[in-house]
């Protein structure tokens, strides 16, 4: 059975995103210029609030190479133009690699100079083996990629199975070296903010967040497409109501890996650990953690389990456009207070102090990202092979 080789289109999408993005990217510029080192930290932010979409798609494809299923074969084009947008998330992380020490202060020599602990970890915490690292992580993401996606397309061309079983094989061990590049890129890109503190559940809480990130903005595309040729006759709403559902199962997985730092840390008690809870459970911070608990977990929780609202694409996506928002809190809350002066913490202000270039910053990278997606994403028919059998099956 032939599949459809019509190609999405979505010049509307990519024309609006690079507008929005370069909007943002010319604000963010301006505040570049104004406050250099306020923009450094605020394009971290952004950084890795992008970095998790494209990487998580790569974990998800594998992960739906490996155990099939409908809820996968409908987004698995949409999942491969997310993978294929890695070489430009690439090409993003260069400023925070050229700007170390503006960003983590065990980049400074001055500092790890008179502090013991930051010697002692200078081994690992240096800038050349960061750079090092963050090359290695984006060498695999890109080979997976390229493997995934080549393969993907030989499928199309006529090897069927046998390009089928080698995605196969290269999603076992492509899931685990996910896992683990993932994990680490956390540690390097955000837990290393502030050197002095640690924990090993801080890089799941990355791959869960990602994964929720990821699968609300493919519901998003999928629901801007799933009315257009090809994909309405291959969308049914039992898709979506798949696709929600893991939504809620990755919100159940964030949320328990969430307390469970939280837990261990806070019974712990140890004075090198709860201090990172201390400056973001009071004042301000404390309100925007309550808030994560009421609209990152309680409010999406409860409205992903109503059934009909999982089916109607409508409902699913503003509660996926609302997840995007809560995400972007979270990883505030997460990366921002790492950047708040000391001065402030003596005193017991904790202020939640969001810069104007928190906002424009994701909004100039997001903006070209989702611009680069779309270009990507209309290269390619939307129609894999297994969708033939699947629109041919019914599934309502």
């Amino acid at each position: 059975m032939a599949t459809d080789s019509r190609t999405p289109d979505v010049s509307g999408l990519r024309n609006s995103a690079i507008f929005i993005g370069l909007a943002g990217i010319v604000a963010s510029l301006a505040g570049f210029a104004a406050n250099h080192e306020q923009f450094l930290h605020s394009y971290v932010l952004a950084y890795i609030y992008w970095l998790l979409i494209p990487v998580s798609c790569l974990g998800l494809l594998c992960l739906h190479h490996l155990v099939g299923g409908g809820w996968g074969i409908v987004i698995r084009r949409l999942l491969e133009a997310g993978t294929r947008t890695l070489p430009l998330t690439a090409l993003l992380v260069i400023p925070i690699l050229v700007n170390m020490p503006a960003v983590y202060e065990w980049a400074r020599p001055e500092v790890i100079q008179h502090d013991e602990l930051l010697r002692h970890k200078a081994a690992y915490l240096n800038p050349t083996f960061f750079t090092i690292r963050i090359v290695v992580y984006f060498g695999i993401w890109l080979t997976i990629a390229f493997f995934l996606n080549k393969w993907s397309a030989d499928q199309e061309g006529g090897e069927g199975e046998a390009a089928k079983e080698k995605l196969r094989n290269l999603s076992g061990p492509g899931v685990v070296l996910y896992i683990l590049t993932l994990t680490f890129c956390a540690f390097d890109l955000g837990m290393s903010l502030e050197p002095h503190w640690a924990s090993t559940i801080y890089g799941v809480l990355y791959i869960f967040g990602g994964c929720l990130s990821t699968m609300a903005f493919i519901i998003l595309i999928l629901k801007k497409l799933y009315r257009e040729e090809p994909l309405n006759h291959l969308v049914k709403p039992n898709h979506f109501h798949d696709l929600g559902t893991l939504m809620l199962a990755f919100i159940v997985l964030w949320a328990y890996v969430a307390f469970s730092q939280f837990l261990i840390i806070w019974s712990g008690n140890l004075p090198e650990e709860t201090p990172w809870y201390v400056k973001r459970m009071n004042g301000a911070w404390g309100m925007v953690a309550v808030s994560l608990m009421l609209f990152h977990f309680v409010v999406p929780f409860f409205l992903l389990l109503i059934r009909f609202n999982k089916r109607k694409a409508a409902i699913l996506g503003a509660i996926a456009i609302f997840i995007l928002f809560m995400r972007w809190v979270d990883l505030t809350w997460l990366i921002a207070p790492a950047f708040q002066h000391i001065g402030a913490e003596a005193e017991g202000h904790h202020i939640a102090f969001i810069h104007w270039l928190d906002i424009v910053t994701p909004i100039g990278i997001g903006g070209l990202w989702v611009g680069f997606y779309a270009f990507q994403l209309g290269r390619r028919p939307l129609m894999p092979v297994e969708a033939v059998k699947l629109a041919a099956g019914g599934h309502h």
